[in-house]
């Protein structure tokens, strides 16, 4: 049975169904960046990403390779990386998140922290840094996330004192993905009191006094690594203060995670239209009672359903992606309100895609399972979703 399953589970992922308007509106170049970026999904992405997930294997070298392409720096401007816009990158991370959410959101983690070197960085530091890490061949790690502070984020206590030339950071960091491999990590922390007393430093791996937890054992999101980040006195030279002046750390980590959201917003529809793209397919070929599924008026409803979110979804991510473009005064809440609508929406379709492929759909066989699992953690990460609905309805309400 389960050579059967792999056999039509690999023929039915060569298939391509109703794009749910996944092409509508856009550009001759964003077109040229979703055929680039789907190609490379079928070619170096989905073979692999199920033994990925199994072995919790870290593809480093998939990563250099997607940096060739430019994924690894696509809205960092064009000096140092692709120069593209945020409506671009949501139509590249659509297509790779469709073959493995897992590895594509590490990609959209490293560009939000080669766009804050890019955004808020010195010259210095943009020359000495973005040279390194927008190929990809080095990595880079957000740090933001407390063992005491998480959806409260202006709570933080990890703490840097400045000690001449240098600050000595002291705390720990939790949830970090890429911990222990990446090169940097770009990390918030405290020089003051509240809000306005927090800075950001990036700090190379190779900082004394800097240390990780063991790889954390998860649901999902197993081909990147979960580490704990952890200084002790670790010394780092002043000049990697990003952008040069203490206090400015809580507007860099807000203003990064608006496009954060809008990213993993992102993933989930790839894998939402990937599961809608399997489902058709699979009850188009399955027969119960003489007939196809498919010719059921219940599946046709469903699917009907799952189409209709995956649409909506995609609306509402390149909406906010397009609002970051133009500086829109409200894009926070449209970054907020796609986050939080497109991945709990797209969850659904995904589990809506499982149900109907019956006891299939929950093989390892089929890639589904997986996206069921990697897709769980995006409600929760780069803002729960409840904070989401906190940030929608004061934008309502002012």
């Amino acid at each position: 049975m389960m050579k059967a399953a792999t056999r039509r589970s690999a023929r039915l992922a060569q298939a391509r169904f109703f794009s749910g308007g996944a092409t509508f509106g856009l550009t001759e170049e964003q077109l040229l960046f979703q055929d680039a970026a789907r190609s490379f999904a079928a070619t170096e992405i989905e073979p692999h990403a199920a033994k990925w997930d199994a072995t919790k294997h870290f593809p480093t070298d998939v990563l250099a390779k997607a940096g060739e392409l430019g994924f690894g720096a696509v809205y960092v401007k064009d000096d140092h990386g692709t120069g593209a816009g945020r409506l671009d990158a949501s139509v590249i991370f659509e297509q790779l998140s469709g073959a493995c959410p897992s590895f594509t959101a590490f990609v959209t983690i490293h560009n939000m922290c080669c766009w804050m070197v890019d955004r808020f960085g010195t010259e210095e530091q943009r020359e000495r840094i973005l040279p390194d890490v927008c190929s990809m061949e080095n990595l880079m790690s957000y740090c933001l996330t407390e063992p005491g502070s998480g959806s409260d984020a202006a709570s933080l206590r990890t703490k840097a004192v400045k000690d001449g030339s240098n600050y000595v950071i002291n705390g720990s960091k939790c949830f970090i993905s890429g911990a222990g491999t990446a090169k940097y990590y770009v990390v918030m922390l405290r020089t003051g009191e509240g809000a306005k007393g927090i800075s950001c430093i990036v700090v190379p791996k190779d900082t004394p006094g800097l240390s990780f937890g063991a790889n954390e054992s998860k649901m999902g999101w197993n081909c990147q690594p979960t580490r704990q980040v952890i200084f002790e006195d670790a010394v780092v030279p002043a000049e990697n203060l990003l952008g040069g002046v203490e206090g400015k750390g809580f507007g860099m980590a807000m203003m990064g995670l608006d496009g954060g959201r809008i990213n993993i917003a992102t993933c989930s529809l790839g894998a939402a239209q990937r599961s809608l793209d399997l489902a058709v397919a699979y009850t188009k070929e399955r027969q119960q009672f003489g007939k196809s599924i498919s010719s059921f008026q219940n599946t046709q409803f469903k699917l009907a359903d799952m189409a209709a979110r995956v649409h909506a979804s995609r609306l509402l991510v390149r909406q906010a992606a397009a609002a970051m473009d133009q500086e829109h005064p409200d894009k926070t809440a449209f970054c907020a309100m796609a986050k939080m609508k497109v991945t709990e929406d797209c969850w659904n379709v995904v589990d809506d895609a499982l149900q109907l492929h019956g006891g299939y759909g929950y093989l390892q066989s089929y890639p589904i399972e997986r996206f069921l699992r990697d897709l769980r953690v995006h409600r929760i990460l780069e803002g729960t979703n409840e904070v989401m609905r906190l940030i929608v309805s004061r934008a309502v309400l002012a």
